[in-house]
């Protein structure tokens, strides 16, 4: 089953390492965008979900916001 999952944090965001150590503690690759340097993502990012806040993570095309280990299980066994 093929995962995709972004997380989309900055350099000083504490929740953003907690939900990336959770993703490498189970195993599940990911792709970080860090907002903080990248302007256009950050562009990107509020015109998809809306939000400012990070972390953000996407899992296949859903959105999870904040550190939601939950949500992002539920996303990733459906």
């Amino acid at each position: 089953m093929n995962q995709n999952v972004t997380v989309y944090s900055t350099n000083t965001c504490p929740y953003c390492t907690m939900m990336k150590n959770f993703l490498s503690g189970q195993g599940i690759p990911f792709k970080e965008v860090n907002v903080q340097e990248d302007p256009v993502a950050v562009r990107k990012l509020v015109e998809t979900t809306g939000q400012m806040g990070v972390p953000q993570t996407e899992v296949n095309g859903q959105w999870v916001l904040g550190f939601d280990p939950n949500k992002v299980m539920e996303l990733l066994n459906k």
